[in-house]
């Protein structure tokens, strides 16, 4: 632009400089310009339209919410498997499916969101299908093993083993899904892993009755259920980015559903050929805190593992597996304080330290991502306004 030719282009900047390359390349520009009369010219007026602030704030709004469900979910689902048994439950078959039973509440949800149109084609049927039928005998699996290992392990043992499966996410994520390890990610997966470890170790197994012989077993039972569980984490963000290539809610609720419902067909007909099913209406009949307590316990043990999946899954999809694996395990601590509030369990110096260390790691790696986030936006307006410079300078 020439001062001398008396053209002035009055930029109302309103919003980041990349909406104004947007506003300019809606423009035909396929040709030279053509010569300014000297005569003056009526201001051009260029409104640029504001920046991605609000996506942004919907992006945490959403992963905040995320959160919330994988603490609460988890949270509850965990008190309320204890109840169970302390109530007089005692089938690990059942406690097996009600882990993914409640699958099917997602179907209303799922049928009534919107559906948005993608530039994405969706994944072959066929392909897709199998990854569910392999995912929900996998989780069928983990699931199982997880039952055993409480019931072969002191609770203590039991938490300390589970801990690790933030610590085969760091290596699972780092090989398959090529996760960047910095400062303050090793500083997080350092801290929960150490916080899980420290309230397993302080756990009161008192009394805990334990058949004589089952302890290697419920050992490997679960730190293979740890393992299998980091390992179906990091494949759920592979497929979501190789596979799915989508981020949308209907896909994270399919995604949850389908496999569970495998993994509930299989644990009920393990339920079946085991036996354990004629024993239902004994805990039924002799639950401690009545009939109608028993099913409640069991819906809303269902219905909180469903609220954990689906915000684990959000995570996965929006973030990466391994921050969704470091929000699950900093949910651990979060159990013992209502374990006092609603069991009388108590409190002492060791898991208040605990529960302190997990907080802070989990606020260390939500600060790193903060930190990418504002590293993002900077580098984004720079472009920006490189690209306005240049447009600035045409002749």
């Amino acid at each position: 632009m020439h001062m001398a030719q008396g053209r002035e282009i009055q930029l109302h900047l309103q919003g980041h400089p990349s909406a104004l390359m947007a506003s300019v390349l809606k423009k035909d520009h396929a040709g030279p310009l053509p010569p300014l009369q000297p005569t003056s010219l009526p201001q051009q007026s260029v409104t640029i339209s504001p920046p991605s602030i609000l996506k942004r704030w919907r992006w945490w709004i959403l992963v905040l919410l995320n959160i919330i469900s994988v603490l609460s979910g988890q949270t509850v689902a965990t008190l309320l498997g204890r109840f169970y048994f302390d109530q007089g439950g005692n089938s690990l078959w059942m406690a097996t499916v009600i882990q993914s039973a409640g699958a099917p509440l997602l179907l209303p949800p799922l049928l009534l969101i919107p559906k948005k149109s993608s530039s994405v084609s969706r994944p072959p049927l066929h392909k897709i299908a199998i990854i569910y039928i392999v995912f929900g005998l996998v989780i069928a699996g983990a699931n199982l093993m997880y039952s055993y290992g409480l019931q072969y392990l002191p609770v203590s043992t039991y938490s300390l083993i589970c801990a690790t499966q933030l610590g085969f996410n760091s290596i699972f994520s780092y090989f398959i899904n090529k996760q960047k390890f910095t400062a303050l990610i090793s500083n997080s997966v350092v801290l929960l892993t150490f916080s899980a470890a420290l309230l397993g170790v302080n756990s009161d197994s008192t009394g805990s009755k334990i058949p004589k012989g089952k302890y290697p077993l419920g050992f490997v039972l679960t730190l293979g259920a740890s393992a299998t569980f980091s390992l179906l984490v990091s494949l759920t963000q592979l497929v979501f980015e190789k596979v799915i290539k989508d981020q949308t809610l209907s896909w994270v609720l399919e995604f949850q559903m389908y496999p569970s419902i495998v993994s509930t067909l299989v644990t009920v007909i393990g339920l079946f050929m085991s036996g354990q099913w004629k024993g239902i209406s004994e805990e039924y009949e002799g639950y401690k805190t009545g009939k109608a307590s028993y099913v409640l316990t069991l819906v809303g043990t269902a219905v909180s593992w469903q609220v954990f999946a689906v915000g684990l899954i959000g995570l996965i999809s929006v973030i990466s597996s391994l921050f969704a694996n470091v929000i699950s395990t900093l949910g651990l601590p979060i159990v013992p304080i209502f374990a006092v509030i609603f069991f009388h369990d108590g409190m002492n110096g060791v898991k208040a330290v605990a529960m302190l260390i997990a907080i802070w790691g989990g606020l260390s790696y939500i600060y790193q991502h903060y930190l990418d986030d504002t590293k993002a936006k900077k580098k984004e307006e720079e472009d920006g306004w490189k690209d306005i410079n240049q447009v600035a300078s045409l002749p």
